[in-house]
């Protein structure tokens, strides 16, 4: 007899202006300011959107994991030259950002459907892929393989963006990011949130060997004053994280 696991208990709550989700304990998955809805209320979502410092003017992007939808929302609202697609592999998440987070329906620039976001992976697909899944609080083992990476590379068009959530305490990390060094050629850049406990990193395909700091700081400039998001400090985060010399971040070596 083969025992089925029981799906997460799913709960949304709301306490002194934040909205959240819950699956299976505490630990909150999503979240939405009710008088900002198409805010990121969470440090991590908006330390995501550092691959802009990077690949600034995405076209096709794929989400991986939706939750209640904040970076889709944001998507939707402030990139409006970027068509979305997000992949949610649970239908309550998806009913649940619907009815309860304000995700728009679905038109000509946003797309959402129920599936296995490894399976949604094909040749040139996006040139921006978001990756944001987890399984009661553990990345999802099909979402972080050698062979999802390698897919993962294959799926971007160039130049193109990789952009991937991990906690900063998860013990395989290190393994994670190698993984995604082999696959895109060591073009891969990581972050610590800001507040939040995750580290964000960033896969580059077509990327520039390095970039110099003061173009990066320019650029950050530019974005802080277009989304209103602190890119200055995501740029300093950076310098903490990766290698780099006085004169420039170096993205890869080869």
């Amino acid at each position: 007899m083969i025992r089925r696991r029981k799906a997460p208990l799913l709960a949304v709550s709301e306490a002194r202006g934040l909205r959240t989700l819950h699956l299976g304990g505490e630990a909150i998955q999503s979240a939405m300011r009710v008088d900002h809805p198409f805010d990121l209320a969470l440090d991590y979502t908006r330390c995501m959107m550092a691959f802009l410092l990077f690949h600034p003017r995405p076209r096709e992007a794929l989400m991986i994991g939706l939750g209640g939808g904040s970076l889709a929302k944001f998507f939707h609202r402030r990139l409006r030259t970027t068509r979305v697609r997000a992949v949610e592999c649970d239908a309550r998440v998806l009913a649940a950002a619907r009815e309860h987070f304000m995700l728009p329906p679905d038109d000509g620039r946003l797309s959402v459907m129920l599936g296995d976001g490894a399976e949604a992976l094909a040749p040139e697909c996006c040139d921006l892929l978001i990756v944001d899944g987890f399984d009661d609080g553990e990345q999802v083992t099909s979402l972080a393989s050698a062979d999802f990476y390698d897919a993962a590379y294959l799926s971007l068009a160039e130049p193109g963006a990789m952009v991937v959530n991990f906690l900063s305490d998860d013990p395989h990390f290190d393994r994670y990011l190698r993984r995604l060094e082999r696959s895109f050629g060591g073009a891969v850049l990581a972050m610590p949130a800001l507040s939040d406990p995750n580290v964000v990193a960033f896969a580059l395909k077509g990327a520039p060997r390095a970039i110099e700091w003061t173009e990066l700081a320019a650029r950050a400039a530019r974005l802080e004053a277009r989304l209103e998001l602190p890119f200055r400090r995501y740029v300093a985060a950076l310098r903490r994280m990766n290698r780099h010399c006085v004169r420039e971040l170096i993205i890869s070596e080869a």
